[in-house]
């Protein structure tokens, strides 16, 4: 599951559900900016990392990268863009909710 390219909302949840039964363990990554996390945010999400802040996290970046991560924006556009450069710097292939959040059915936390 966490070497191919797209999730789905479906899976997503399901991902999520097993995580929280001790099923599996991974990391949600929300990539948007920090003004759109405080509006809305998918339950589970683990950390905040701008994508626009990616060369000063590169270390940080790579230390997940030896983890099963997910990586979530809006609409799955800067997403599929940061999958092409972590595939070219890292060789690594990263699933990304390919809908992004905005495409997500499932529980959205708001501020």
């Amino acid at each position: 599951m966490f070497n191919k390219e797209n999730i789905s909302s479906d899976e997503l949840i399901e991902l999520l559900e097993n995580r929280k039964n001790g099923k599996i363990d991974f990391k949600l990554i929300d990539i948007r900016e920090p003004h759109e996390n405080e509006v809305a945010r998918i339950k589970g999400t683990d950390e905040l990392l701008p994508i626009t802040k990616f060369h000063r996290d590169k270390e940080k970046w790579q230390k997940l990268l030896n983890e099963n991560i997910i990586i979530y924006c809006r609409t799955g556009n800067r997403t599929s863009h940061l999958q092409e450069y972590i595939q070219i710097m890292f060789n690594k292939t990263i699933p990304h909710l390919s809908e992004g959040i905005t495409g997500f059915n499932g529980e959205i936390e708001q501020n």
